[in-house]
């Protein structure tokens, strides 16, 4: 395999509380490597997305002998959401609340920490028309819609003074600089006014992006195409992200991509985030 870009994966030091978040792109077939990058990097809190599962066949077993318990939102087809967490978590809601299909779609979960700190992970809508959509309108409209119902959650959770990490793949190029090209995506469901001022309605509400905020990796790709050998010349894209509630964000320590699962044998076309925080867990509260 080409080799790819340069990368640097720092290992949180044992006693602070770290998060990791992957769009997996089907985790049975991903099992390996998840199993591997937990081993490697024993995240307290994984966000995993694109489970391409249903509740019933996700590896639970082989997930909690890695020392993991699961909260899961599967679905079969390309949506499926689940938090893995190294200690005891609850769920609060697998559906978000005013989704514009009811919460239909697998696309989010939210799970609660015994200390009341919450973790989310999210898929947000590509947004892109099929081939059939001959308007070409019909999953933009959902895709803003739900990123609407995502503001309104995070608002209420803010207002709540709720401490939270939310994570996942936003399929949204916030800016020009976050693509290798901008050229193919303008106009498109990434790129347009709709989509990029609902994303950043999560930072005008006070949240903290952190892999943005401290990532050394520069130009800064979580997404690389299986096509045209995007990875081995870096052709990629910003759209895997951790926005934290400002609690969070002022015990940021440090935050990056882990682009060498990216290289690895029958990997994922997204590369794992992670961040990490300063203080003992037992502070921290998790």
């Amino acid at each position: 395999m080409d080799a790819g870009p340069e990368h640097s994966t720092p290992v949180p030091d044992s006693t602070e509380l770290s998060v990791s978040s992957w769009n997996v792109n089907s985790v049975k077939v991903r099992l390996p490597l998840l199993t591997e990058y937990l081993k490697e990097y024993s995240p307290d809190v994984m966000l995993l997305q694109e489970l391409k599962t249903e509740n019933e066949s996700f590896p639970a077993l082989e997930l909690m002998s890695a020392g993991y318990s699961c909260l899961v939102r599967g679905q079969k087809g390309y949506c499926g959401v689940a938090v893995l967490s190294k200690r005891p978590i609850k769920l609060i809601t697998d559906v978000l609340p005013d989704a514009p299909d009811g919460g239909e779609q697998a696309r989010y979960i939210e799970a609660e920490a015994e200390s009341g700190e919450r973790f989310i992970s999210v898929y947000v809508p590509n947004g892109s028309p099929a081939a059939s959509d001959t308007d070409g309108t019909a999953r933009l409209e959902y895709k803003t819609a739900w990123l609407d119902a995502l503001n309104a959650r995070v608002s209420l959770l803010m207002k709540k003074e709720i401490s939270f990490v939310l994570g996942g793949d936003f399929n949204v190029i916030e800016t020009d600089g976050d693509v290798y090209d901008i050229r193919p995506f303008e106009n498109g469901a990434f790129t347009v006014p709709a989509v990029r001022g609902r994303f950043r309605k999560l930072a005008f509400a006070g949240l903290t992006e952190a892999v943005r905020e401290k990532a050394s990796l520069r130009p800064l790709y979580t997404y690389w195409d299986y096509q045209a050998g995007a990875r081995r010349k870096n052709d990629g894209i910003f759209l895997d992200r951790l926005f934290l509630s400002p609690a969070f964000a002022d015990r940021l320590k440090d935050a990056g991509v882990r682009d060498a699962y990216r290289d690895k044998e029958k990997t994922s076309d997204h590369a794992p985030v992670w961040c990490s925080f300063f203080g003992r867990k037992e502070l921290i509260g998790f």
